[in-house]
């Protein structure tokens, strides 16, 4: 039986920064991959300094580390390099030869005044996977612009349809509360990159992946981009309310706020009976679906007075019993002291060479055999440097000297 994790042999060039390109990083160290994050002297990935929240050393006192960066680096080995310089450029060369993915987040170009690009790299390792991600890809009129997530989130649809309608209190464009652009972009890069390793073998050959932060969101607006597209009506903002789904959504109890997140009329048919409320799912008004969806305010409106008779918990155990989906609104540290959570190991704890031990967040992936690597806490800044340099490329003790002495480590 195999144990080695699904990505073990593969090295991975991780000259990216601050989240989507090093979520991806993150991903395929999890799984396996040699991860190899290229920094700046000094300075390191801009998320180093993030903060607060600092991690604290062993004395209680804020260290050089941002909770930020700790979120997108677990795993990987830090390497300090100027690749501004000649030396640090042929050191770039070096592993990419030995490397099979290289990711990057440079505006487009960027890296190839230092013959880091693709068409230079690709001449002297054929096999190189080489991920690009940016704001709005290599191609089209915004192909110079830089793009950051929160930019993104406005011009890709996710603000139009994010927050609560105009007129009420509160309303008006809203961003998610985490980076989701740069997330899903990640995620998107990890299979891209997954994919042209297995085309590899096949072809024997590398590739380019061309991600573009504006077209993943396009692309994750999902239903709500089918919506338009199909249907030729523009969604709208509806706060907590689905635009395809009636009732689910957020109500308010007797004492708190829940979700109802009912899917199908079995499902609202159990609700009215839960509630007593049998001439609702009588009324022909609310009796599918789509009635429903015509009829949502009334229906809504209905389906709160019910819910104000009781408080939040009765509402969760009873509904729960009669198979009718629902759930609390958990803060964040509700979520991370949650007994299912717990036990599907989504809350990890790593030793840290100045914090001790740090929890973090799990990896959700759950392999039968090959189970996720998430033992290693993400590196110090040059924490590897030297390692790298003689382990994969066999340098000497005089060169990696050489290489700090011109300031290039």
């Amino acid at each position: 039986m195999t144990t080695s994790a699904p990505l073990s042999g593969y090295r991975v060039l991780d000259l990216s920064r601050i989240l989507a390109g090093p979520w991806a990083g993150q991903a395929l160290a999890d799984l396996g991959a040699e991860v190899i994050k290229v920094e700046r002297p000094g300075a390191g990935d801009d998320t180093r300094h993030w903060g607060p929240p600092y991690l604290k050393d062993q004395n209680g006192e804020d260290t050089a580390e941002a909770a930020y960066y700790m979120a997108a680096n677990r795993g990987k080995h830090s390497l300090t390099l100027d690749i501004t310089t000649p030396e640090g450029q042929t050191v770039v060369r070096d592993l990419a030869k030995a490397s099979d993915v290289l990711i990057e987040n440079y505006k487009v170009g960027g890296l190839k005044k230092y013959g880091l690009d693709y068409d230079s790299l690709k001449a002297i390792n054929p096999k190189l996977v080489y991920c690009s991600i940016t704001g709005f890809g290599q191609t089209g009129p915004y192909r110079q612009r830089a793009g950051y997530d929160f930019m993104i989130q406005g011009m890709g649809g996710l603000m139009s349809i994010t927050g609560e309608k105009d007129e009420l209190p509160g309303g008006g464009p809203q961003k998610v509360g985490v980076a989701v652009t740069d997330v899903f972009t990640g995620l998107y890069a990890t299979i891209a990159i997954q994919g042209a390793l297995l085309e590899r073998e096949r072809s024997g050959l590398g590739q380019h992946i061309d991600l573009a932060l504006f077209d993943v969101q396009a692309a994750v607006l999902a239903n709500q981009a089918t919506n338009y597209l199909v249907g030729g009506v523009v969604p709208q903002r509806l706060g907590n309310a689905h635009p395809n789904i009636v009732p689910y959504q957020a109500f308010a109890t007797a004492d708190d706020f829940m979700i109802l997140a009912i899917g199908n009329d079995r499902q609202f048919k159990a609700f009215c009976e839960v509630a007593g409320a049998w001439e609702l799912a009588a009324d022909p008004r609310f009796a599918t679906n789509p009635e429903r969806v015509k009829n949502r305010t009334a229906v809504c409106d209905a389906v709160a007075k019910l819910l104000k008779q009781h408080k939040r918990d009765y509402w969760l155990e009873t509904l729960e019993e009669h198979s009718v989906p629902c759930g609390p609104i958990n803060s964040i540290d509700q979520v991370f002291n949650d007994p299912q959570l717990l036990e599907r190991g989504m809350r990890i704890s790593q030793h840290h060479p100045q914090a001790g031990e740090v929890d973090l967040v799990g990896n959700p992936i759950h392999y039968s055999r090959t189970p996720v690597q998430q033992d290693k806490a993400p590196p110090m800044l040059g924490e590897h440097s030297e390692t790298i340099l003689e382990t994969v490329l066999g340098y000497s003790e005089e060169k990696i000297q050489t290489l700090k002495e011109n300031g290039c480590l």
